[in-house]
């Protein structure tokens, strides 16, 4: 079988790779896949049957940034020749130079951009090399459909619905998930999930938030995230859990918190859990602030920086009251972007 080769960025969470890991899923047992990584959550690749090389991302490296996109494009270079990819695709939000020059050295693979849209609008720019793709392909949005859109690359783009590593099947339900997290069947439970902290401090923002919600019965639950670069000293009370996928857990919940990324957004959207989703509007280049606000249309979502301690206090008032107002109910919107980027995918293999 031909062989797909995933190289996925290491950003501030682990959206790239689950993303990645969302097509690879679909694509088993059609072509032969192998990943490079800059995220070092290695064990969670091999953990879902494919084989994984990984190299240091550039935040965490010491040397120059001419100097790590030379032994990229080295290191990158060797799998290639080694793998023979006939398909190569990246995600992430800028591809590196080393990364360029690797794939135009070796020259026998087509190039697909999976690059994820809805950025900040004074933070957008041009991408020079326009025509070494032969795909891109945009995650959509809440309420996004299949779609072949215009573009300024000299190939196709491709938006799809939104990408979810699991399909509605793999959730497990209310009973299920508190068994296997080892949780009472009659308790209230609140699940963090504030980001790595790798960029944006979660600290301080987590601590007032969980002690309201302990204040109003709740029993908090910490998951930690597999990329995080340091410990979360958390409030006495709370326990710790490292689990992945953690969606497949979601509804196991009875209230959710949680950055605004793209992938937390559509695990909640997928999920259907009252939600209080927290923006990072200061250090991401996407629009966390108006996904949000998509979301909420669609799932029993409240939205808010929580920036100060009065925002903090409504943001949990108006979760509570979500909670009070819950009805197990299933998304109704189309969630199959995974498998429509897969057939994308799959249609450029030669």
């Amino acid at each position: 079988m031909p062989t797909i080769l995933f190289v996925c960025t290491n950003g501030a969470g682990m959206g790239h790779l689950s993303r990645c890991l969302s097509y690879a899923r679909q694509l088993q047992g059609q072509v032969e896949i192998m990943f490079f990584s800059l995220a070092s959550a290695i064990e969670i690749i091999e953990e879902m049957g494919f084989s994984a090389d990984y190299f240091v991302s550039p935040n965490w490296s010491r040397t120059s940034s001419a100097d790590w996109n030379r032994e990229l494009c080295f290191r990158l270079g060797l799998l290639l020749e080694h793998v023979r990819p006939s398909v190569i695709v990246f995600d992430g939000t800028w591809p590196y130079q080393g990364f360029i020059n690797a794939c135009r050295e070796y020259g026998k693979a087509k190039i697909v951009w999976s690059h994820r849209g809805l950025h900040q609008a004074d933070k957008t720019k041009s991408f020079p090399h326009q025509n070494m793709f032969s795909l891109i392909i945009k995650p959509g949005e809440v309420g996004d459909e299949s779609d072949l859109e215009e573009s300024d690359f000299d190939c196709p783009q491709v938006r799809v619905p939104p990408v979810c590593l699991l399909r509605e099947e793999e959730l497990l339900n209310r009973v299920q998930a508190r068994r296997a997290m080892g949780l009472s069947e009659n308790g209230r439970y609140a699940l963090f999930s504030l980001g790595a902290g790798n960029i944006n401090d979660v600290e301080n923002i987590g601590e007032s938030l969980i002690q309201q919600l302990q204040q109003a019965g709740f029993e908090v639950i910490w998951a930690n995230n597999p990329i995080s670069i340091k410990d979360v000293v958390l409030p006495e009370g709370v326990r710790p859990v490292s689990v992945y996928p953690l969606v497949r857990y979601f509804r196991a919940f009875d209230a959710f918190v949680g950055a605004s990324g793209y992938n937390t957004c559509c695990e909640v959207l997928q999920a259907q859990i009252p939600a209080l989703l927290v923006p990072n509007t200061s250090t991401t280049l996407d629009d966390q602030y108006r996904r949000a606000h998509l979301v909420s249309k669609y799932a029993p979502v409240a939205v808010s920086e929580c920036k100060s301690e009065s925002e903090r206090e409504i943001a949990v008032r108006e979760l509570l009251q979500l909670t009070r107002n819950y009805v197990d109910r299933r998304c109704l919107i189309p969630m199959n972007g995974a498998a429509l980027a897969a057939e994308a995918i799959l249609s450029i293999v030669d």
